[in-house]
Order: C-alpha cells, then structure tokens, then sequence
C-alpha cells in the first residue's frame, strides 16, 4: 500500500483519492476548532498560498477525538475556518484518527511515522504531562497525541516527516520548502 491508494470524504460526502495528490508535496493535519493550537490554522494557511502553486496541499481533517474541541458540523467547522483563518484549502469530514472508527489514511500515517516526542518548551511539558496522565505508556505507541499533528509526504508518496502540534510552524514550512 502507499499513501495513494486511499480516500477521505470531503465534507459533502465526497470522496477524495489521494492518488490525486500524485506528484505534489501533501501536508495531512488533523484539525480543531477550539484548541489551543487552533491558531496554527494562520501558518498553515499561509503556507498554502505560497507553497499551493509550486505543487502543495494539505488534507485538513477536523478530529473531536481529543478533548471535544471540535464540535460543530463540518459546514460550521467550514465556516469557522474560512471567516476566522481565511482558509482557502479544502477541509475534509469530521473524522477519527485514533480508535476501531480511525479513517484507515491515519492508520497508515501512523505505521510510517510513529510518535517521537513534543520537543522542548512549556507546551511540550504540558502535552507530555497530560498525555502521560491518560496512559503512562503513550510514547511506545504511534496514536495521534493531540490536535495539529501534521505528516509530510513528499512528491513519490513517501511520509517523510511527522511534526507533533508543539512543533515550531517554521520548521514544518522548512521541511515543506526543502520538498518543493
């Protein structure tokens, strides 16, 4: 299997093949709208309009899964973004990441690219003391931790990279550039 040979819904109902995104630069996120890291929408946003037409996209897939903070419909998640963000990239249907409900894309992300920690600074002590709070073994497993967790995939389909929400916005647009 590669990253090609899956789907996601849009958030009518339609579906999306990644085989679409062949040859392109793809950043595939799980989003909230009510999260602390909720403002890195702005960056990401920012990295579309100047990475979009150099051949890079993202897959925004909305997740309730942690912490119910995104709860809306996905036409009110849509609305939120576009009003709040000005986001221009498509968003894909409310989705579970982790979990038996886990869209299968996320499932292979997760194979190619495990859970290597939250870094250094204050946000990463506090993901890492939350995270260990609700299973003192979270880092032997590759589940999504939280919100904003972003995989690149490079122009061949390869996942190359894996950027957990307490990641520096600047070095994620880094390993985007170094891609294009």
């Amino acid at each position: 299997m590669s990253i090609y040979d899956y789907t996601v819904l849009d958030r009518k109902g339609n579906e999306v093949s990644l085989a679409d995104c062949k040859d392109k630069v793809v950043m595939v996120v799980n989003t909230a709208t009510g999260c602390g890291f909720t403002p890195q929408y702005k960056e990401i946003e920012e990295m579309y309009e100047k990475y979009h037409d150099k051949g890079f996209e993202i897959i925004d897939v909305p997740c309730n899964q942690f912490a119910g903070q995104t709860p809306g419909t996905d036409d009110e998640i849509h609305e939120f973004c576009t009003l709040k963000y000005k986001t221009q990239f498509p968003q894909m249907k409310k989705s579970d990441v982790n979990g038996e409900n886990a869209l299968p894309l996320f499932e292979y992300l997760k194979s190619q690219k495990g859970f290597e920690g939250f870094g250094m600074g204050p946000a990463a002590i506090a993901m890492n003391a939350m995270c260990k709070k609700a299973d003192k073994d979270y880092k032997k497993n590759p589940d999504i931790k939280w919100n904003f967790t972003k995989f690149i995939i490079d122009r061949q389909g390869n996942v190359v990279a894996r950027f957990e929400p307490t990641a520096s916005m600047k070095k994620v647009d880094e390993c985007v550039a170094s891609l294009l």
